[in-house]
C-alpha cells in the first residue's frame, strides 16, 4: 500500500490542473494523480477543438461564467510562462437569417454582463474578417483563442513530477473506501491511501462517485462529436473561428469551423449518443455501459423532450451530404470534396433524472472527497480556475 496526502483521480486537464493548484495551496504535501490510461490527456482533453473560450455564452453568475474569463487569463499566463504556443485569433458568431438575431442579441447581452469584449458587426465587416461566410449580422469576439490542451496537460504532469509528486499511469480505480480520516483507493495495480481525494474522472466521474457511496443527482450520458477536416487547399475558407448562433436550449454550440494551433481547420462537431463512454467510433459498443445509459430514466426523458433535434444530429452523423449542408449555412463554398473525415470526441454530459442537460459545472462532496460531476466546455479553458476552486473547497473542508 502506498500512502500520500492527496489523491486526484483522472489525468485529464481538469485533474492535472487541480493537482497543480493543490500543490500550490498545500506545499509540502504529497500528491498522486491516478490515471487509468498509458498517458495523460487522451480523452476529452486531447479530443476537443482547442479553443480558448471567452465566456460570452454563459449565464451571468454561473460557475462557467465566473471561471471562464479568469481561467482563460490563467491559462494564457501559464502558457507564456512555460513556452506553450497559443494564439488570440478572435471569432465570429454569425446569424445567418433574421430569425436568429434575437438569440444573437441575448449572447451579446450575456457577453457584456460577463465583461467579454464583443461588438456587433455588419455584413461588410464580417466579410473583411471571414470572406467566405454568409450572414446577416454577427458578433466579433476578438479575445477568443486557440491552444493545444493536450500539451498543457503534459506540461502540468511534467511540472508535478519535477516537484516530486506522482503521475501513476495505468491505475484505474476499481474500489473506494472512505473512513473518518482517510480514503483507500484500490486500483488495478495496487492500493493507495490518501487523507483526501478529488474525483476528476471525466466520462466516469459518476461511476467513481457511486464507488464512494455518493448518490449523485446526475448521470453521465456520453455524446460523440464527429468532425471533418478541410483539405489543405481549402483551409482559406476559414481564417480563424466561425460559429453559428447556438440553440439556447442546449449546452452545445452547433457545427462550427475551428482553425487549430497546428495549422489545420476542423469542421463540426455534431452531437449523437455514443454507445460506449469512450465510443469514438460508430461501431464501438460496450454493452454494460449502454445498458446503464438505457436504464437511466433521465435518458428517456431527455429523448422525449428533444427527439426531433436528436434525429437531425443522427442524420448528420450518417450522411455527409447533411453534414455539409449544415456547414454551408455558414460557409456556402464548402463542398463534400473539400472535407475529409477527422477525429471524434466524446463529451461527458451530465443529465438529471428529469431529463435535463446540466448546463453548468457541478461539484459535489462525500466524506473525504470532492467530486467534479459535470465539467464540459469551457472546462479546459477554465481548468486552472476550477483547480483553484477545488483547492479552496478542500481547504474549507479540512477546517470542519
Amino acid at each position: 500500500m502506498q500512502r500520500v496526502d492527496l489523491a486526484v483521480i483522472g489525468g485529464g486537464i481538469v485533474g492535472l490542473a487541480t493537482a497543480w493548484r493543490l500543490s500550490e495551496r498545500f506545499p509540502g504535501e504529497s500528491i498522486v494523480v491516478l490515471e487509468k490510461e498509458r498517458d495523460v490527456g487522451l480523452h476529452q482533453t486531447g479530443r476537443n477543438s482547442g479553443v480558448l473560450h471567452t465566456g460570452i455564452y454563459y449565464r451571468p453568475g454561473s460557475l462557467k461564467a465566473e471561471n471562464c474569463r479568469s481561467g482563460k487569463q490563467a491559462m494564457e499566463d501559464f502558457c507564456r510562462e512555460h513556452g506553450i504556443p497559443f494564439e488570440i485569433c478572435g471569432k465570429v458568431i454569425v446569424a445567418t437569417c433574421e430569425e436568429e438575431i434575437p438569440a444573437l442579441e441575448e449572447i451579446e447581452r450575456r457577453g457584456r454582463a460577463n465583461r467579454v469584449v464583443c461588438r456587433r458587426i455588419d455584413v461588410p465587416t464580417l466579410r473583411d474578417l471571414e470572406p467566405h461566410v454568409r450572414g446577416v449580422t454577427a458578433l466579433h469576439v476578438p479575445e477568443a483563442g486557440i491552444v493545444d490542451f493536450r500539451r498543457v496537460a503534459q506540461t502540468l504532469a511534467s511540472l508535478l513530477e519535477q516537484q516530486g509528486h506522482q503521475i501513476a499511469k495505468g491505475e484505474r480505480v476499481v474500489r473506494l473506501t472512505e473512513t473518518a480520516d482517510r480514503v483507500t483507493l484500490t486500483t488495478v495495480g495496487g492500493t493507495w491511501q490518501a487523507q483526501w481525494a478529488i474525483n476528476c474522472g471525466g466520462l466516469y466521474c459518476d461511476r467513481i462517485a457511486l464507488l464512494a457511496g455518493l448518490r449523485p443527482a446526475v448521470r453521465i450520458v456520453p455524446f460523440r462529436g464527429e468532425y471533418y477536416d478541410l483539405v489543405p487547399a481549402a483551409r482559406s475558407l476559414c481564417r480563424n473561428l466561425i460559429y453559428p448562433v447556438p440553440d439556447p436550449r442546449f449546452p452545445f454550440l452547433g457545427v462550427h469551423f475551428t482553425r487549430m494551433i497546428s495549422g489545420g481547420v476542423e469542421c463540426g462537431p455534431n452531437a449523437v449518443l455514443a454507445l460506449a463512454r469512450e465510443g469514438y467510433r460508430k461501431t464501438t459498443v460496450r454493452p454494460g455501459e449502454l445498458v446503464q445509459t438505457l436504464a437511466y430514466p433521465g435518458f428517456w426523458r431527455l429523448i422525449a423532450r428533444y427527439w426531433r433535434t436528436g434525429v437531425g444530429e443522427m442524420v448528420r452523423s450518417f450522411s455527409k451530404r447533411a453534414f455539409v449542408g449544415a456547414l454551408q449555412h455558414l460557409v456556402p463554398d464548402v463542398t463534400r470534396h473539400v472535407l475529409r473525415p477527422g477525429r471524434a470526441g466524446v463529451r461527458a454530459q451530465a443529465v438529471t433524472r428529469d431529463g435535463r442537460l446540466a448546463d453548468d459545472f457541478l461539484l459535489d462532496e462525500s466524506e473525504r472527497m470532492i467530486h467534479v460531476l459535470n465539467a464540459p466546455s469551457p472546462a479546459a479553458t477554465s481548468a486552472l480556475n476550477i483547480g483553484r476552486l477545488i483547492a479552496e473547497k478542500l481547504a474549507n473542508k479540512r477546517q470542519v
